[in-house]
């Protein structure tokens, strides 16, 4: 379907914007230019944004790039010596100790500010106690917290000492955190009291205690006494966040290529994968991301709703605090103890960027317009999504309600493993709605058909031919799953496992993971197409859509949805359902089920656990469900089976 562009830029505004700056200084028109000229010339592109970004290294690197062991081992900025944690803090807090670094909001309504000076002080007091208790460099320290202030210092923290941080999403059990800590064989573990959740305190502690126990290799756990007890126990393991005593630590030189973090994801079957990000490709490629993409600067408030164990909590701070930007915190339920709490945060804070996912916009959206519109937005100017594929009415609920049609709507998308974004448009080219624009700068970027061969127009596999800086150095301890996972299927290409497509105009669009399509007598669809036909009627607030096995199709299509509240489930509005997914996507992908649930499967980051409605529905092992937020949605799905 052939779409309008939603937005389109104001010439003068695109060239005021970063990626404008910097098209204009290589002599560089438009920005499909720049994004040919970045894949063509890679080492050139990502030398001119070290220096455009004016980032710092101890010790110039001697080159740029190094593919002597082959495109899925590359290294970047070979022979440099540098430290993310100078280039996030102690240089900002040199400059401008006195500008805010971090605004924190608590679900009680608590809020804290810190200076660059004070996220400096609280930064280093815990690198001396971490280097106090023989944590050093290359030793793993999990990071096990809510979105608070001391979160962020705690990345900087490892950073600085030459360490590597573990981030865990915050509402794992016991069982999740000791396997991550276990794999990296972690010697500090940096965790909180607890925190609030929808009113609930959640009690982090005792879920770190349990971890720890079954984890020898760890010898100090830091609390944060979010909740103001810290829970530590005695006997010289336990100690409380420390108070900073005006003490600077020196900053450790380390290798461009020094592991900076792992990053695990929750696997179907087996141990989870830790993706090995460094400090010179990870900080280069997400400083560029937010600088260009999202054109942040100094005077920017960034706020994306995520968790320090997604992807886009690291995401988020390194970009943002390489830019020099304010980061804004928040630690609860963003419809919590009131539907408007979101925009209400964002209306104190004064956020000028921000970023949520479609999922939460979907479960936003009934909550209706003026529930938005009662509060001050007017300081946004982009807004970011990423996580899932968009449906059309959300999308123009999201750009025109709540951006007010005047803000791009920056749609990105990459992974854990990427380390960075793959697509994602930028606020001086035209967008269309639910589109990702185009590759994301110095990214080379395919879709492929079964072949292999470039595909245009139809929906085919995501891939990448060439090296970039944020990729995963490898699988923690796995070299050989790496290779199998990513590059196997054609030499030298790297294959996301997510469908796309490429209109007419040259926009680029996502249709669901490979892995999640469903297959009707050869013919594949996307769970999001058949989701956002669903979402569609005026009746269904949430859906979610799996393949069940069928002997006759291969697979059939079933549906779970979610009824706006006052609307009562009945055979015709079943029907209704079914006949609208036929007319929307065809006859062919008439839905076997639709079935009524109250819940629907999803991580914290709003994510739909859909290999875990399937596994309910087929009777199979549902796998890792760590990040599950709400247990009882699968029993909602069970009782809707």
């Amino acid at each position: 379907m052939t779409r309008e562009y939603a937005w389109v830029p104001d010439p003068a505004r695109a060239l005021d914007t970063n990626v404008g700056r910097f098209m204009a200084a290589h002599g560089i028109a438009a920005i499909d230019e720049l994004r040919a000229r970045s894949v063509d010339d890679m080492e050139w592109f990502w030398d001119a944004v070290v220096r455009f970004l004016e980032l710092e290294w101890f010790e110039p690197y001697d080159k740029v790039l190094d593919t002597a062991d082959g495109i899925p081992w590359a290294t970047w900025f070979t022979g440099g010596r540098l430290n993310l944690a100078h280039n996030c803090l102690d240089r900002h807090a040199a400059s401008t100790p006195d500008r805010t670094a971090l605004v924190w909001e608590g679900e009680d309504g608590r809020v804290r500010t810190w200076t660059w000076a004070e996220l400096r002080r609280q930064t280093d007091a815990l690198a001396f106690v971490l280097d106090s208790r023989g944590v050093g460099i290359g030793d793993a320290v999990g990071v096990f917290l809510p979105m608070v202030p001391e979160t962020i210092a705690t990345v900087l923290a490892v950073a600085k000492i030459g360490a590597v941080f573990l981030p865990l999403f915050s509402g794992y059990g016991a069982t999740a955190v000791a396997a991550r800590l276990d794999d990296a064989g972690a010697k500090a573990l940096v965790t909180a009291d607890g925190y609030l959740r929808r009113g609930r305190a959640v009690p982090m502690k005792k879920v770190a205690d349990e971890a720890v126990a079954a984890v020898p290799s760890v010898e100090t756990v830091v609390v944060v006494p979010r909740l103001g007890h810290g829970g530590v126990e005695a006997g010289g393991r336990d100690v409380l966040w420390p108070e900073p005593d005006g003490r600077e630590f020196a900053t450790r030189p380390v290798d461009s290529e020094h592991p900076l973090f792992i990053a695990y994801t929750s696997g179907t079957t087996g141990r989870p994968k830790g993706s090995v990000h460094v400090h010179g490709g990870f900080l280069v490629k997400i400083a560029a991301e937010l600088a260009f993409m999202f054109d942040l600067r100094q005077s920017d408030t960034l706020f994306w709703f995520t968790d320090m164990g997604w992807i886009m909590g690291p995401w988020e701070t390194v970009g943002g605090l390489a830019a020099g930007a304010t980061l804004a915190l928040y630690e609860g339920a963003p419809d919590h103890p009131s539907p408007d709490r979101l925009w209400a945060f964002l209306e104190r804070h004064a956020v000028t960027v921000l970023g949520i996912g479609p999922t939460l916009v979907r479960a936003l959206m009934p909550h209706g317009d003026d529930c938005v519109r009662a509060h001050d937005l007017s300081a946004l100017r982009l807004l970011g999504s990423t996580g899932e594929p968009w449906n059309e009415a959300p999308w123009w609920w999201y750009f025109d309600v709540v951006g007010g049609r005047r803000c791009p709507v920056i749609n990105i998308s990459g992974g854990t493993e990427v380390g960075a974004c793959f697509l994602g448009p930028h606020p001086v080219e035209p967008i269309k709605p639910m589109s990702l624009g185009g590759p994301a700068l110095g990214m080379a970027v395919d879709v492929f058909d079964d072949a292999g061969r470039p595909l245009r127009g139809r929906v085919g596999e995501l891939v990448c031919t060439q090296p970039w800086p944020g990729m995963t150095r490898g699988l923690y301890k796995d070299p050989e799953r790496y290779l199998e996972t990513y590059w196997s299927r054609w030499p030298g290409v790297w294959v996301q496992g997510d469908w796309a497509s490429v209109d007419d105009d040259g926009q680029w669009f996502l249709h669901g993971r490979s892995d999640d399509t469903i297959k009707v007598a050869g013919k594949r669809v996307g769970p999001a197409e058949v989701e956002s036909a669903l979402v569609g009627h005026a009746s269904v607030a949430e859906a979610a859509a799996v393949g069940v096995p069928d002997e006759v199709k291969g697979e059939g299509i079933w549906g779970f949805v979610v009824l706006v509240p006052g609307v009562e489930p009945t055979e015709d509005l079943r029907a209704e359902l079914v006949a609208l997914v036929a007319r929307e996507l065809g006859s062919s992908f008439r839905p076997a089920a639709v079935r009524f649930a109250t819940a629907i499967p999803k991580t914290r980051n709003a994510k739909v656990l859909r290999r875990a409605i399937r596994a309910v529905v087929t009777g199979a092992d549902a796998g890792d469900l760590s990040s599950l937020e709400e247990p009882s949605a699968l029993d909602a799905v069970r009782e809707a089976v």
